[in-house]
C-alpha cells in the first residue's frame, strides 16, 4: 500500500493506492471524503490495482484557490500514477463524474460503476431540492455547519447516517466544502444528450430507499447507455457501498472480474 500527492492544476490531490491487476479507481460523493470506501479499499485490492483520493477541496487534498476542473482534475491524477486504462467506481457525485470522464476520455474509461447516480445537465423535476439548496445554505450562512450536515444526511443517507456513526464524522470533517459552493468548479456539458456515446461498460447500482429522482436517473443510464445493467440493492440508501457492503461488493467484483 502507497499514499502519497499527486500533482494537479494549482495544487495537490491526496491518494492512497493498492493491490495488483487491472486498475479501479474510487470517486467518493461530495460530501464525504475516501474514507467513505473503507468496505472497499482492501476488498478490491485483493484482486485490482485500487486507488482512491480526496477530491479537491475534501479530506487531504488542496482546496481550490482558482477556477478547476474535477474532469482535468482526475485526469492528472491518473497520469502522475501511470494508469492509462482503468475502471471507475463512483457514488453520487463520483458517479456523475465518471460518466463525464467516460464521455470526455472514452479511451482511458474502460469500464465504469455508476452508484446512486447523478448526471450533469439533468433537470430535476422534484422541487424539494431548491428547498434543500436554500434550507443549506441557510444554515452555512448562519455558520451553523452541523445542521447543514443533518440537513443533507436526511436527505441523502438517512439510514446510513443512523446507522453507522463514521458517515456523519466523515461528513462532518468535510462540512467546508458547504461553503466553496461549487463556485470554482467547472462544469462539464450537459452528459444527458450523449449517454448513448459512452463506450465503457457500465454497471449501475441504486439503493432502494433512494429517492425517486434518483432511481429515474438510473433507468436513463440502463436505458440509453449501450449494454447498461442495473442493479437495485434492497434496504440501503444512497451509500449502497456502506450500508450494504458484501452485497456491494459482490456486485462490483463480478461486474470486473473479466478484467485482467
Amino acid at each position: 500500500m502507497t499514499e502519497g500527492n499527486a500533482r494537479i492544476e494549482g495544487g495537490q490531490l491526496w491518494f492512497e493506492r493498492a493491490g495488483e491487476g487491472f486498475p479501479v479507481v474510487l470517486l467518493h460523493p461530495g460530501l464525504w471524503d475516501s474514507r467513505i470506501w473503507d468496505d472497499q479499499f482492501e476488498v478490491f485490492s485483493r484482486h485490482h490495482d485500487v486507488v482512491r483520493y480526496d477530491a479537491r477541496g475534501s479530506g487531504r487534498s488542496d482546496l481550490p484557490e482558482a477556477p478547476y476542473s474535477d474532469l482535468r482534475d482526475l485526469r492528472y491524477l491518473l497520469g502522475e500514477l501511470g494508469i492509462s486504462r482503468c475502471a471507475l467506481v463512483g457514488c453520487a457525485t463520483g458517479a456523475q463524474l465518471a460518466i463525464d470522464f467516460a464521455l470526455a476520455y472514452p479511451e482511458v474509461a474502460d469500464a465504469i460503476v455508476t452508484v446512486s447516480p447523478g448526471l450533469t445537465g439533468y433537470s430535476w423535476s422534484d422541487a424539494g431540492l431548491d428547498m434543500l439548496i436554500e434550507e443549506v445554505d441557510q444554515a452555512v450562512r448562519e455558520g451553523d455547519m452541523a445542521r447543514a450536515i443533518d440537513i443533507e444526511l436526511a436527505v441523502w443517507a438517512p439510514t446510513s447516517a443512523k446507522a453507522y456513526p463514521r458517515v456523519l464524522e466523515i461528513a462532518l470533517d468535510n462540512a467546508h466544502v458547504l461553503r466553496l459552493n461549487g463556485s470554482r468548479s467547472e462544469a462539464p456539458a450537459s452528459a444527458v444528450a450523449k449517454l448513448g456515446d459512452v463506450q465503457a461498460a457500465t454497471l449501475v447500482v441504486v439503493g432502494q430507499l433512494d429517492l425517486a429522482e434518483i432511481h429515474a436517473i438510473a433507468d436513463l443510464l440502463e436505458a440509453q447507455i449501450p449494454g447498461a445493467s442495473k442493479r437495485v440493492v434492497a434496504e440501503a440508501d444512497q451509500l449502497v457501498n456502506v450500508a450494504k457492503p458484501d452485497r456491494f461488493n459482490r456486485l462490483v467484483l463480478d461486474f470486473l472480474s473479466f478484467r485482467a
